[in-house]
């Protein structure tokens, strides 16, 4: 296995280990609830504050990675965030919930940026989509592992076990990795001369630079937009589920997870697909269409999800709309890497920032839309025509029109 290899199984597990994290809240949902007696406005905040917190801390810890290195910051993250998942199994009432969360999304803010710093230096440009693509299905994995895993420990243990038991995964993988990764100029002669980006050479961040690229808000918009549809399956699908659809807790257990396995699937399609399309018709092209088809298809299988009620049609359109959906991942990130040039870690964290920010906009939302009209499916609508809308400003996009490498 060569060293290159390494990193990415290292980061591949890191994304799965953070999407478990992230749907404990969700797929634990009937129980905390239950305990602390939260209404669906309350339970917008308990999601939303891990999402704005993201928001807000996402720029300075990818850009503290871009000039720190990524070692060391990822370390500090994957700690950070796993000391206030377990504080989140101690909490008694909506504020500490609340709080727990925010200080949580705080910790995690950065981890994909950094990821992506990481693929910017280990990676040649041409496999940046693939690696992203698997970076990105590990994640979904264990997305759709968290309702198969996580609702037995539940029904076993209680709610709170959960968030201890990922609490001590996560401080397991943060050691791991501080003992096991170095910085690509250590290693020079496993990854190659000619596709070494030094670490040694850190420059500071231009900022100027960065906010002044049309292409670079461009994303961030799009972003934003298709946001509310990622982030209404890590949020309230479940919720969706259980008390919208009638589906049972042990029914969601099973069912919740096919979605997650379809983007999995989706993520690795996608990242083949863009690095065969960026061959063929170029990066600009490629990027165009992968992202806006995929947008495109998911707001219309949304669109069908809010208005059938059989389970079987809806397990299928969500399986299918979120496969279809997550298929722009990989191609979305080589995006904006490509808009950041030696910068990618900051271009993508600030991309990030804004579907976090579309994310925290969606789960409160969600919850005031629900509690004034007591119905499930409107909200889901309002998802779908941002999704078409992403997919219109993802058409727009041009990679080759970002920073250049000094």
């Amino acid at each position: 296995m060569t060293r290159r290899t390494g990193v990415l199984i290292l980061l591949c597990s890191l994304s799965a280990i953070t999407f478990l994290d992230r749907l404990a809240i969700a797929v634990t949902e009937p129980g905390i609830r239950a305990d602390l007696r939260l209404g669906p406005d309350q339970w917008g905040w308990v999601l939303g504050a891990y999402v704005l917190a993201n928001a807000l801390f996402e720029i300075p810890s990818g850009a503290r990675g871009d000039r720190r290195g990524q070692r060391s910051e990822l370390t500090r993250i994957v700690t950070w965030w796993s000391g206030f998942t377990v504080a989140t199994g101690w909490c008694r009432n909506f504020v500490q919930m609340v709080g727990a969360r925010f200080l949580f999304g705080l910790g995690t803010a950065g981890a994909y940026p950094n990821a992506s710093g990481v693929i910017a230096r280990w990676f040649p440009e041409q496999e940046h989509a693939r690696a992203q693509g698997a970076v990105w299905a590990a994640g979904r994995l264990g997305a759709a592992l968290a309702p198969l895993l996580l609702v037995p420990l539940e029904r076993v243990f209680g709610w709170r076990a959960v968030f201890w038991v990922m609490g001590v995964i996560g401080v397991a993988w943060a050691i791991v990795w501080w003992m096991s990764f170095r910085p690509p100029h250590e290693r020079a002669e496993e990854i190659g001369h000619d596709q070494l980006r030094d670490v040694a050479a850190r420059a500071e961040i231009p900022w100027r630079q960065l906010i002044s690229l049309p292409q670079l808000w461009l994303i961030m918009a799009a972003y934003f937009c298709y946001a509310w549809g990622s982030w209404f399956f890590f949020g309230w699908f479940t919720t969706w589920m259980v008390r919208g659809e009638g589906f049972t807790v042990e029914q969601m257990g099973i069912f919740a997870s096919f979605p997650f396995l379809m983007a999995m699937l989706g993520n690795i399609v996608g990242g083949w697909l863009s690095r065969n399309l960026v061959l063929r018709v170029g990066a600009i092209k490629a990027y165009r269409w992968v992202t806006a088809g995929s947008l495109a298809v998911g707001a219309a299988l949304l669109t069908a999800m809010s208005m059938v009620h059989g389970h079987v049609a809806i397990v299928a359109l969500a399986t299918a709309s979120f496969g279809v959906m997550d298929l722009m991942l990989p191609s979305a990130w080589a995006m904006c890497m490509g808009l950041g040039g030696r910068c990618g870690g900051t271009a993508t964290a600030m991309m990030n920032t804004a579907g976090n920010l579309g994310g925290w906009v969606c789960a409160l939302a969600f919850g005031y839309l629900v509690k004034e009209t007591d119905n499930y499916s409107r909200p889901l609508q309002l998802i779908a025509v941002m999704v078409l809308v992403a997919a219109f400003l993802f058409a727009r996009v041009n990679c080759s029109q970002g920073l250049r490498d000094a």
